[in-house]
């Protein structure tokens, strides 16, 4: 029976490709949708909203973190995909007992690139996987372009609120950034290279970026949330949609003319 190792050196066995998968994350489900494999997906969460249809064709199995194994046991899965971050490792300890659990761990494109060519070893859909990488190349080289021979500036991309928490230099929305070119703030901290860091308005005040971008999610900021941190820090803020900076896989793509846009405003505005 083969054996396959995940992005944690977790190993599992397959005795076939897949044929009914249980997805534990949004942009992963979104990802094997892509592949071509909607098909061989039977379970989702609830916050699994691309494509918009599948939670209607498809078993809801709870969220990210609150996940209903009675659901996920009468599906009777041969591959569950988790990941790291996103999941409690207490759950997926548990499926693995009984089913084969794939967990990834993406901080950047390379880990996120690695992931789609797994998926489509897994799944026998290789030459897929590989034409995916290369149109989301493609995509990053047009954002790329955009900010090429200008000056990058610096900004911190607020995630939550009370406490606030920001995407730290070690997370996949920092790569996202960086193509498009923007420095995060708090690769000047000496906290640098932790994922998600608590931090506070005098902190902000101190690392004085030249933006705030305030994500769509997880926490849901408002134009009123722009209104007080502008009040408190006297720096300028900007809502930005997470998915197009935090889904990593495919997202990419379907984003593209909103992050075109967003680098543009980006050029022309803080440059």
């Amino acid at each position: 029976m083969p054996v396959y190792t995940d992005q944690i050196a977790r190993k599992f066995e397959l005795k076939a490709p897949p044929q009914r998968i249980v997805s534990l994350v949004p942009s992963q489900t979104e990802l094997l949708c892509d592949l071509g494999l909607e098909d061989s997906i039977v379970g989702v969460t609830k916050f699994c909203v691309h494509p918009k249809h599948l939670r209607k064709a498809k078993t809801i199995i709870g969220g990210t973190k609150k996940l209903h194994f009675d659901r996920i046991n009468a599906l009777n899965p041969d591959l569950i995909i988790a990941n790291k971050e996103e999941n409690n490792r207490e759950d997926v300890e548990k499926l693995s007992e009984k089913y084969p659990v794939y967990v990834s761990d993406i901080q950047n494109l390379d880990h996120a690139q690695a992931f789609a060519n797994d998926m489509g070893t897994l799944t026998g859909n290789e030459e897929k996987a590989a034409l995916l990488n290369a149109k989301i190349n493609n995509a990053i080289a047009k954002l790329k372009k955009i900010s090429e021979g200008s000056k990058s500036i610096n900004a911190l991309y607020l995630i939550w609120k009370d406490p606030y928490m920001a995407a730290g230099t070690d997370a996949f929305i920092t790569e996202m950034l960086n193509i498009c070119g923007i420095e995060n703030s708090l690769s000047k901290w000496d906290d640098a290279g932790l994922r998600y860091p608590e931090t506070t308005i005098q902190e902000i005040k101190s690392l004085n970026p030249d933006v705030i971008f305030l994500s769509s999610e997880p926490y849901p900021f408002k134009a009123i949330h722009d209104s007080e941190i502008l009040s408190e820090t006297g720096i300028k803020t900007m809502g930005v949609d997470g998915e197009a900076f935090s889904w990593y896989g495919s997202r990419i793509l379907h984003c593209l003319p909103y992050l075109q846009k967003f680098a543009q405003e980006i050029s022309s505005f803080y440059r």
